[in-house]
């Protein structure tokens, strides 16, 4: 299972798919022994292979505990998406809170939104449920064209995850810099963060976890009250509580400490789904 060939040269290959608890400890102790006593911690010892073998058999471990039900062919790609459902719920709070009641993940309550506003609804905006729309059809057109380079799946999906943290690092650096009064302010907001959303769900779309879209619950909703009790039973009651739980959050900053903070929040997230999608799917393998 674990291989060391000389002090921090170790490969883990086969922890994959280790099912038994305690191999992190069994890894560490072992690393330790063939590089003799230890000058540094045991992690700095790690060759970056390692280190991306021990993330991807701890992702895993996390989406049999998480989601138990989950297609191993999935591999941990079900734990980060529901980190990105999370990331919604706070990003879709920064949008209706602090933007003027405009959702940027959310397209069918801008349609809703954008209908209401023509009859003279107050408190909604024309042009801000338009803008959203357009720039997340913006940023699901150029995932659909970076998707036309060839590149696995998990490379891909990286790769949108990393394109997304730096939309949402722009948009958290405006609305210190601009504020997020202005309809200046607001409409940069608006294109930033719609089009991450849009980035994010044309990838996941691609993807195709079951229950885990990370922006849409109805048909989540809809399939946890109308079919029986079972295996999919957990992956929707999970999706639908980091949804919760991220609007919950990101709420709270939003009202209390102010939109940035909240951006930074799902900032962190996003980046910490970038350097964890390393992690590959049986799909991804020859």
């Amino acid at each position: 299972m674990l291989a060391c060939t000389g002090p921090g040269r170790c490969s883990l290959d086969g922890v994959y798919g280790l099912p038994r608890p305690g191999w992190v400890a069994a890894a560490a102790a072992a690393v330790g022994v063939a590089a003799g006593p230890p000058t540094r911690p045991v992690w700095a010892q790690l060759t970056p292979a390692a280190e991306e073998t021990l993330m991807k058999a701890a992702l895993l471990r996390v989406t049999d505990r998480l989601l138990p039900d989950s297609d191993p062919a999935y591999g941990p790609l079900p734990t980060l998406l529901v980190v990105l459902t999370f990331v919604t719920g706070v990003v879709d709070a920064v949008s209706y809170l602090g933007l003027g009641h405009v959702f940027v993940a959310n397209m069918t309550g801008n349609v809703i939104f954008f209908a209401f506003s023509l009859t003279g609804a107050k408190n909604l905006s024309v042009w801000a449920s338009a803008l959203a729309i357009a720039a997340f059809m913006a940023g699901a057109w150029g995932e659909g064209r970076l998707a036309d380079t060839p590149a696995d799946t998990v490379r891909h999906f990286r790769a949108i995850a990393g394109v997304q943290a730096l939309l949402v690092a722009g948009a958290a650096l405006a609305s210190t810099t601009l504020g997020h009064r202005s309809t200046g302010a607001v409409a940069e907001l608006v294109i930033l963060l719609g089009c991450g959303m849009g980035l994010q769900n044309a990838a996941v779309r691609r993807l195709a976890v079951p229950d885990l879209t990370t922006t849409v619950l109805t048909l989540t909703v809809t399939g946890l009250a109308s079919d029986r009790p079972g295996r999919p039973t957990i992956r929707r009651l999970t999706s639908i509580t980091a949804m919760l739980c991220g609007a919950l959050c990101g709420s709270a900053l939003t009202l209390r400490a102010g939109i940035a903070w909240a951006l930074l929040l799902a900032l962190l997230l996003l980046l910490a789904v970038a350097a964890a999608a390393s992690a590959p799917t049986e799909r991804d393998r020859p």
